[in-house]
């Protein structure tokens, strides 16, 4: 049985199939830990690709609401894959690693605490959320700087 369970996120306009590689390859240094790296639920308005919410006359004061409309599909994605690999009852083994748009819906998860995850990896993201954070209490957030 698998220890832990990382799920990788994209970016904007890509797919699950770019991260994969990076998955293949931790699993070399990590054997005991199952990767997936789905496709995020919404073609990109953009053209190829997919995204996790539209860019589409995105500001700052609108991104919370875009990301908080993402919400259903992307828990949906999330507990498919979690139930596919067995963690439905490990959540707390899970840990997510995002991309950009990926991040932005990784940091999401992590700040509304509707997840009891490991860990949280974020590259080129950024928080944003406008309500109360409410992260789970076991799981420090400390930024890379």
């Amino acid at each position: 049985m698998a220890k832990a369970l990382v799920i990788f996120l994209h970016g904007v306009g890509s797919n699950g199939d770019d991260l994969a590689p990076i998955g293949r390859r931790w699993a070399a240094l990590l054997p005991d830990v199952v990767f997936a790296s789905p496709d995020a639920p919404a073609p990109f308005d953009g053209g190829f690709g997919y995204q996790w919410f539209s860019l589409a006359g995105v500001t700052l004061e609108n991104r919370p609401a875009r990301v908080r409309a993402a919400r259903a599909a992307f828990d949906a994605t999330l507990s498919n894959i979690i139930s596919q690999h067995g963690f439905a009852e490990r959540r707390q083994d899970v840990v997510l690693v995002g991309f950009s748009q990926g991040s932005i819906m990784a940091l999401d998860a992590l700040a509304s605490g509707r997840y009891p995850l490991a860990g949280v990896v974020a590259f080129s993201g950024r928080l944003a959320f406008d309500g109360e954070l409410t992260p789970q209490p076991h799981l420090p957030a400390m930024p890379m700087r």
